[in-house]
């Protein structure tokens, strides 16, 4: 096609979207709106405290412990607002058993659980890895007073970890792992998923449970500092509340959470604890305080 004619198809195709309104002015006729480009990526500040919008596309990938919140003083009305409690029955025992043993609800499991041995010796059986009608029922009757349910005697992750805390109650530090300063200490035992905090030999807070990061999202191990407190946080990157947020390392903070701490998963990164308990760290710590963390969480 000339030139020439290209021009005047032009012309006459802008003629044609011409619309005579009634009293003879023109008007050009409704053009379509312009394609509204694809919504950008997450902005660099992955964990500013605010809860994102509906459509905003967080990723549930990004590193987030890498990445540190965007840090500002928050208001006194802010501060105010204590974040919700936890429902009754959030951080319930709940043990993981074969799923043939909770169909048939046994009374009591003769299956070897993965932490036989450890169990048997806790309870000052015979340490044969072998489960026994009389481990079971020494294994059941534990569950029972502790609470953890269903009390059929395996020998799980949840009664391990239960027993490991009630060791580590009185002397928390017996191995001298942590660190003694005349300062308080963070101690956080991601061996044990334990943490407590000390001053000198004494223990101003702790022992509780923790959640500490999986693997590939390992809570960072050494020292560390307490540089920013956010009592009402809200991760953008997973959509999700941070409540009684302590930032040591990055994105990795201290934070209560709506959920159970004894999953098989850890955290992103973080140390998890249940909300009352995070709510007692934040009366304990202030910032600048410091934080030793050693270890490496089972299954990392």
């Amino acid at each position: 096609m000339t030139p020439r004619r290209t021009a005047g198809r032009a012309v006459a195709l802008l003629l044609a979207a011409v619309a005579v309104l009634p009293g003879g002015v023109a008007s050009a006729a409704p053009v379509p709106p312009a394609p509204v480009p694809p919504a950008p990526g997450p902005p660099a500040e992955l964990v500013p405290g605010v809860a994102p919008g509906p459509a905003q596309p967080w990723s549930l990938d990004t590193p987030d412990q890498a990445l540190p919140p965007v840090v500002y003083t928050p208001s006194a009305g802010e501060d105010a607002v204590e974040p919700r409690r936890a429902v009754a029955g959030t951080y319930a025992l709940v043990e993981y058993v074969p799923l043939g043993e909770a169909v048939a609800q046994v009374s009591c499991t003769a299956k070897t659980g993965p932490y036989q041995r450890q169990v048997e010796r806790w309870l000052g059986l015979r340490v044969d890895g072998r489960q026994s009608a009389a481990d079971c029922r020494a294994v059941r009757a534990f569950q029972v007073r502790q609470g953890i349910k269903p009390a059929i005697g395996f020998a799980g992750p949840v009664t391990w970890s239960r027993m490991r805390y009630l060791s580590a109650r009185r002397n928390p530090n017996a191995a001298g792992k942590c660190p003694l300063r005349t300062h308080p200490v963070v101690c956080v035992d991601l061996d044990r998923q334990l943490m407590w905090v000390q001053k000198g030999r004494a223990v101003v807070y702790g022992t509780v449970p923790i959640r500490s990061g999986r693997a590939g999202y390992r809570t960072r191990a050494g020292w560390h500092r307490i540089y920013w407190r956010h009592k009402n946080h809200w991760s953008t990157l997973y959509n999700t509340p941070m409540p009684y947020a302590q930032f040591f390392n990055g994105g990795q903070a201290f934070h209560g959470v709506y959920g159970s701490l004894h999953t098989g998963a850890g955290s992103m990164g973080c140390v998890n604890l249940t909300v009352a308990d995070a709510r007692r760290l934040w009366g304990v710590l202030k910032k600048g305080d410091w934080v030793f963390v050693w270890g490496r969480r089972p299954g990392t």
